[in-house]
């Protein structure tokens, strides 16, 4: 195998999150996520999102604005979808059922209008840190790019967010999302929990007011709500 190593320079990351998470840019499993990275596009594989936003999440909410975290699975995989932002969609792409029930939550929860404008940056640049566990997957493979180790990377950002921040707010919604309860000190921080978006699922993510919980529990922090409005 060739031999890798990881450049902090060429990680298009904010510095705050850099600096926060330089000793996970060095550990064995990075590097074997590089390696499957090179070797998917070596045999010609289209991954998303585009490389420069793989870390989106963490370019638009740098650390020191961070409030709240809504853990996704892994990116969308058709063409023009994935942003690096669990699950957002660039302006004009049509909305994924999954975020049709999220602004239908929202509409009942707070009585925001739907949009047809599905790019969450806005949360995003207000401290909520749209994180997929899966960080790239290959055009219309879902979940192909769970064996490469993106978990680790991710399971770690949110056990080191758990152990040095505080009072920060995890929406987890479905099973894969609440399966990570265990890598947060809620007795530090607040778990919501609720089924997925997805119409897929049964029922439990429709009328869980996550968003008025949120910004209820923000408000009692001293910290300024969420605008959860997406124009």
């Amino acid at each position: 195998m060739e031999k890798l190593s990881i450049s902090l320079d060429k990680i298009q990351m904010d510095s705050s999150w850099k600096e926060f998470l330089k000793e996970e840019f060095f550990k064995p499993y990075f590097l074997e996520i590089k390696q499957h990275f090179i070797q998917a596009k070596q045999k010609g594989a289209i991954i998303y999102p585009p490389a420069p936003l793989i870390f989106n999440a963490f370019n638009l909410t740098p650390l020191p604005s961070l409030k709240v975290v809504i853990l996704g699975q892994d990116p969308y995989h058709n063409k023009s979808q994935a942003m690096g932002l669990s699950f957002s969609v660039p302006k004009n792409i049509p909305l994924p059922p999954s975020l049709k029930n999220i602004y239908k939550e929202l509409n009942e929860d707070l009585g925001t209008p739907p949009s047809s404008n599905g790019d969450l940056s806005k949360w995003a640049k207000q401290g909520v840190l749209l994180l997929n566990s899966i960080l790239s997957v290959e055009e219309n493979k879902p979940a192909s790019h769970q064996h490469f180790g993106w978990h680790l990377f991710t399971d770690d950002v949110i056990k080191k967010i758990s152990q040095e921040k505080e009072g920060i707010i995890f929406l987890l919604w479905g099973n894969y999302a609440r399966a990570k309860n265990n890598l947060i000190d809620n007795k530090k921080h607040f778990i919501l929990e609720a089924a997925h978006p997805s119409p897929l699922a049964k029922s439990g993510f429709l009328g869980c007011k996550h968003f008025s919980k949120t910004n209820k529990i923000l408000q009692e922090q001293g910290k300024v709500p969420i605008d959860w409005q997406i124009d």
